[in-house]
């Protein structure tokens, strides 16, 4: 009997050609889209009402055409209270509190290869395969996460918080391609959706700006208030918190003839914190909700390279284990844009060793 592989689909061009691949090499595959959840419509968007980016009518048909077209069975499922409940709960409590979350980590690890990887096994799959520019190798009994071929689309940084017993069940096929070989590849099986662009944005914030939606569900967090340097000295105002985040130079609002920058977000007294470039850098962070890969941390400290964010630059640190699930960093140099709520993750040179969530 043929291995089985629930593929999950987007509509677009990575996940179609995951299908159109694991379909030429022998597999019996499924294709299972999730719908997502979407914020109800307005009196003035109805009967127009926003739908999530990533199972947007014209999504949903292109996934169902692909299917069709290799002649492999094809579900949408509904998976709209799951992803309210942990993903976009999740960023709305995050920004309520002052942090930055990352939702496509937390959709990665409680949707894609949580709630749908059930799901997949419940249909009979042997393994769930993705989309995603990453790579899995078993080595002495042990699955190592390892970034994908092509650096510019890697993607194991949102993959850093699955465990064993997910990555035995998964499958990256495109993690050994570039994207221009995707591309290449779903010409090749005359894919209606091979050049069909990707999209960036949240998924479920279709304004197209995430400060829209959170004045509609976290309200609170848009109370003007003060904006003091690091001796309390009030400088102006703010227009709410959730507006800025570390770093943050441009629209402060503020003329001191120097530039600052944002350090803080005092969410208890609903301050904003600035300070000149010298005082923003960090050595070190606590990161917390640690996951392991390898299902245990390191038995003492441990050299590594890593980011704090999916598009910043690797940086050489020491993780130091405080517990199973939380560490201290320390970098060689300072860092600039720490940010409470991102994700630090992990590399030992090619393999992903996890990552936690920046105190």
């Amino acid at each position: 009997m043929s291995t089985t592989v629930v593929v999950a689909m987007s509509g677009g061009v990575d996940s179609s050609t995951v299908a159109a691949l694991l379909v030429e090499r022998g597999y019996r595959v499924i294709g299972i889209m999730m719908r997502l959840w979407s914020e109800p419509p307005s009196l003035e968007d109805a009967p127009y009402a926003p739908t999530n980016r990533c199972c947007s009518p014209a999504a949903v048909a292109d996934a169902r055409a692909v299917c069709a077209q290799l002649g492999i069975p094809f579900y949408l499922l509904n998976f709209e209270n799951d992803f309210k409940t942990h993903v976009v709960d999740y960023f709305i409590a995050g920004y309520a509190r002052g942090i930055t979350p990352n939702p496509c980590l937390q959709c990665n690890r409680a949707l894609k290869f949580g709630v749908l990887l059930d799901k997949a096994r419940a249909f009979g799959a042997d393994y769930l395969a993705t989309g995603h520019y990453a790579r899995v190798r078993e080595r002495a009994g042990k699955f190592e996460l390892l970034r994908g071929r092509d650096r510019n689309k890697d993607q194991s940084y949102a993959l850093c918080l699955l465990t064993q017993e997910q990555l035995a069940r998964v499958m990256f096929p495109l993690g050994e391609f570039t994207k221009d070989e995707t591309r290449a590849l779903a010409r090749k099986f005359a894919l209606r959706v091979s050049e069909k662009d990707e999209s960036q944005d949240l998924c479920f914030v279709t304004s197209g700006d995430y400060r829209d939606f959170l004045r509609r569900h976290a309200p609170n967090a848009f109370i003007p208030g003060d904006i003091v340097d690091t001796r309390g000295k009030v400088l102006g105002r703010h227009q709410g918190l959730a507006n800025y985040t570390i770093g943050q130079r441009k629209g402060l609002g503020l003329a001191i003839g120097e530039p600052l920058f944002v350090l803080a977000l005092d969410v208890e007294n609903n301050r904003l914190i600035v300070g000149r470039a010298e005082e923003l850098g960090r050595t070190e962070l606590v990161a917390d909700a640690v996951n392991w890969i390898a299902g245990t941390p390191p038995s003492e400290d441990t050299r590594v390279t890593a980011k704090i964010r999916y598009r910043a630059n690797e940086v050489p640190a020491r993780v130091i284990p405080l517990s199973a699930t939380r560490a201290r960093v320390v970098f060689d140099a300072p860092l600039r844009d720490i940010t409470p709520g991102q994700a630090i993750v992990f590399y030992d040179d090619e393999v992903c060793l996890g990552g936690g969530t920046i105190q």
